[in-house]
């Protein structure tokens, strides 16, 4: 059966002082959700709100993208921190971008966590439910982003939080599902086609409610624009899973 509606999200805000990460201006063209960073794994508070701005005027939903407490290690480093210690970081990122979102006119949708977190929560069951329980305390509407059959959108659906399973066009996985390390040879692809065919592939199983591109990749854009037009012309809606305005 062939899926008629799916999201398309990517990384952004991530540019953090005079340092310029990807080109989060045309990525909002293309993508209909945007992961902001939160200024814990990358991003400063200008940039963060440039980006919300941004967000609005194209129409792209705004989530939230926590991570460790890692600038210099690009949030890609695990970080063993007590449930309690997680819970109050991801809380004050929520806090903190919500905030930005909202002086923009509008407000985190969603959240995702970025890098060794999200990674983390697959199989960790203390940090994902840290995550979980930030997001029951913060805002238990918004839904919760991550890979399928993680510990994490276990626990979020247990919590009665909306769990959102996704799927990444330019990482490679694992026989068991998970994510191929960053550190290993073809873990990260790069072919736009490649990534355009893996999308309405999974597109058309409709299992997936979202697809992931990441913005930090030097054909982030062309893959973007690539992947957007393979969608569209095998007939599938590109649409957030939760609005701008929250419907």
């Amino acid at each position: 059966m062939t899926a008629s509606r799916v999201d398309l999200n990517a990384d952004l805000g991530e540019s953090y002082g005079r340092w310029t990460l990807g080109d989060d201006d045309a990525l909002l063209g293309l993508v209909t959700s945007a992961n902001v960073a939160c200024g814990f794994h990358a991003g400063d508070p200008l940039t963060l709100r440039r980006t919300c701005e941004a967000a609005v005027r194209a129409g792209v939903t705004i989530g939230a993208q926590v991570g460790y407490p890692d600038l210099a290690g690009f949030g890609r480093r695990f970080l063993d921190m007590a449930p309690d210690d997680l819970t109050a970081a991801v809380l004050y990122q929520l806090g903190a971008l919500d905030g930005l979102a909202r002086v923009a006119g509008s407000r985190v949708r969603y959240l995702k966590p970025h890098g060794a977190l999200y990674n983390a929560t697959v199989d960790h069951e203390g940090q994902a439910r840290a995550v979980v329980d930030a997001v029951l305390a913060y805002d238990p509407a918004l839904p919760v982003l991550g890979l399928p059959g993680s510990a994490l959108l276990r626990l979020a659906a247990a919590a009665g939080l909306r769990p959102v399973p996704e799927y990444f066009l330019d990482r490679a996985y694992t026989d068991d599902g998970r994510l191929v390390d960053r550190r290993l040879p073809g873990a990260v692809l790069h072919d736009p086609d490649e990534a355009a065919e893996r999308a309405v592939a999974v597109a058309q199983e409709g299992r997936l409610e979202s697809l992931c591109t990441h913005g930090d990749s030097p054909a982030a854009v062309a893959m973007a624009a690539t992947v957007r037009a393979a969608l569209t012309s095998a007939g599938v809606q590109l649409a957030a899973f939760v609005a701008p305005d929250g419907g």
